[in-house]
């Protein structure tokens, strides 16, 4: 178990130190260059490639049911605990504040700016892009990068579908379906929000229009090259998305940003797996098929946040902060679900 965990994290400390020194020497620009980037061509052609390798006709029906399912729970789960804790007395200090970013305002929102600095004080999640980074950061986990690189050490190998099927269900339904639909409506605060323009968003989404065409194209045999390049995309995407990381984690100031991520983080890491764990047995799944729906459902919050932040302008700070102590709860938790759900 040490050995898959360090084989892991090794890239996962390479290229994330790697982000954090280049920002000191490069324009503060180029993170959101290479969000928007990953958004739109690097996460596109890694589920691309993983549509036309996975031969979901052979998987079970049960996994992608369970992941669907636990990411409706999740999310109702996230909305009540945001209600909670922003009932909790938490005021903050100037550099905790929400930095938005501020187009021209209308003159109506600009009469109301002399209240908002108060708001912001008593309630910490008074922002809208704040609330849809808790809420992203505590349902979709890092499937992709991470629990793919450390549950198949732990699964035996007639599960090893079950693992890729919640991935590429949870990146494909989750990440870009419901994670594009809450972005669109909390990010982009200062427009008008219908909700023609969440649908419109999702179906726009590259990234599934990639999964439809890796699915439809399976059987066809494309030349050597592009099949190479596909295989190959996913050894860049996975750095540049660490380095990216990296990038918004220099610009995080300490306990101050990471307090905010505490509840987010617990849900993702604890919460989502305990549930899954005991609600599997219910349905009839048990021993290494449960034990790889817990594994994959414990995962950290996904890199695909940020992803999403750049895009949608919602808050990168408290969904990095969440990656970072989700991560550190990983090495607890993972001992812990082999002992209870092995």
């Amino acid at each position: 178990m040490t050995d898959s965990l360090i084989q892991a994290y090794l890239p996962l400390f390479l290229w994330t130190g790697l982000g954090v020194v280049l920002l000191r020497f490069l324009p503060e620009s180029l993170p959101r260059v290479l969000g928007r980037s990953l958004y739109w061509v690097g996460v596109p052609l890694e589920i691309l490639a993983l549509a036309r390798q996975t031969h979901f006709s052979r998987q079970v029906g049960l996994a992608p049911i369970v992941t669907i399912a636990g990411l409706i729970v999740v999310w109702g789960l996230a909305w009540l605990s945001l209600q909670a804790v922003r009932q909790l007395p938490f005021p903050l200090s100037s550099a905790e504040k929400p930095k938005a970013e501020k187009p021209k305002a209308e003159k109506s929102e600009t009469l109301q700016e002399p209240d908002a600095a108060p708001i912001a004080e008593i309630d910490p999640w008074h922002d809208r892009a704040r609330r849809g980074s808790f809420i992203l950061t505590s349902i979709f986990g890092n499937t992709g990068f991470v629990g793919l690189a450390i549950a198949p050490a732990f699964v035996d190998s007639a599960y090893a579908s079950w693992l890729v099927l919640y991935s590429v269900t949870q990146n494909v339904v989750g990440t870009y379906g419901i994670g594009v639909f809450l972005s669109s409506y909390y990010g982009r605060s200062l427009q008008k929000s219908h909700w023609w323009t969440q649908i419109r968003d999702v179906l726009t989404v590259p990234s599934l229009w990639a999964f439809a065409i890796g699915s439809s194209t399976r059987s066809v045999v494309l030349p050597e090259a592009i099949e190479f390049g596909l295989e190959a995309s996913v050894w860049v995407v996975i750095p540049a998305a660490l380095l990216l990381m990296g990038m918004r984690l220099s610009q995080l100031r300490g306990w101050s940003s990471l307090r905010l991520a505490i509840v987010p983080a617990l849900l993702k890491v604890v919460v989502s797996p305990v549930l899954i764990g005991l609600l599997t047995p219910f349905i009839g799944l048990g021993g290494d098929a449960r034990l790889a729906l817990v594994l994959m459902s414990g995962m950290p919050s996904a890199f695909a946040g940020l992803i999403l932040a750049e895009e949608y302008q919602l808050d990168r700070e408290l969904i990095a902060s969440s990656i970072v102590l989700s991560t550190a709860m990983l090495l607890l938790t993972i001992p812990l679900w082999l002992v209870l759900f092995a």
